[in-house]
């Protein structure tokens, strides 16, 4: 397992890494759709497999709903596409150390949510073909809760709950990169996840799914409006909470890391004479 400095060092050269993608935009648009189709296939995931017991309110609905969602960001990492709530932190840590400079950072960043959004899209439209969330099923039902409920937040509410959730989406990408045990990866994953979902924490990529789902059928309170209000305030609470209570806090971490390592050098070259 890497050390918490050399993780800082890994992130700041995947930062170089993730922003050099950009120079061939139309792959990079690809990789960012993957990334928000796959969080959109965790969402529908979600709404199929807990939307039974979200209608018959049942207390088991939000665990079953974090229990599923994880294949999102699972098929992010193994399978590929590029995610922007993750690269809040990554390309935070870039910057500090100046691997990367802010101003590219925030253009990649902004045309990766891009992507993610229209990969959000165009997978919403499959599943709207689908019918597989349409009115009267138990997706359908859970998705006009869904909205109902996002629409009912305040700011504040939404902000904080979009800290909150990326949090633990970034956690959950540094824990496994600190790990070479794809078992451990998954497993991380799939618990941070599950902690951000079942705790009704919000996610600026998932929501894209959720609202496109939203105005397709119809869903009263899907619209574009209050899809524009929730992924903006999301949004900036989800770059709040893996820029600075992830990435900062790990970077600020360092120097103690460091200090002990060294004592633990010292402590030897004592003992040896």
């Amino acid at each position: 397992m890497l050390s918490i400095s050399e993780n800082l060092d890994y992130q700041s050269v995947y930062a170089v890494t993730r922003t050099g993608g950009a120079a061939r935009p139309w792959a990079f648009l690809v990789s960012s759709m993957l990334g928000g189709a796959y969080i959109g296939i965790a969402d529908v995931f979600m709404m199929v497999a807990a939307g039974p017991l979200k209608v018959a309110h049942s207390p088991w609905a939000p665990l079953i709903a974090g229990a599923v969602f994880g294949i999102g960001l699972v098929l992010c990492v193994f399978a590929g596409g590029e995610l922007a709530t993750s690269a809040m932190m990554t390309f935070t840590i870039g910057a500090v150390k100046k691997t990367i400079t802010w101003g590219k950072a925030f253009a990649v960043l902004f045309a990766m949510l891009g992507g993610n959004f229209l990969g959000s899209v165009v997978f919403s439209a499959l599943v709207f073909a689908s019918g597989i969330a349409k009115e009267g099923s138990g997706a359908g039902q859970m998705l006009a809760l869904m909205i109902e409920s996002k629409g009912h937040y305040g700011a504040a509410e939404l902000f904080f709950r979009g800290v909150l959730c990326n949090i633990l989406v970034c956690l959950a990408i540094w824990i496994a990169t600190r790990s070479s045990n794809e078992i451990t990866k998954m497993l991380a994953m799939a618990w941070c996840l599950a902690a951000f979902v079942s705790s009704g924490f919000e996610h600026v990529v998932a929501n894209m799914t959720t609202f496109s789902l939203g105005i397709m059928h119809g869903v009263e309170g899907g619209t574009l409006s209050a899809m524009a209000r929730n992924l903006a305030l999301v949004g900036a609470g989800n770059i709040v909470g893996g820029a600075v209570f992830v990435a900062a806090a790990y970077l600020a971490m360092r120097p103690t890391e460091d200090a002990a390592a060294q004592a633990r050098l010292d402590s030897g070259v004592n003992a040896a004479h």
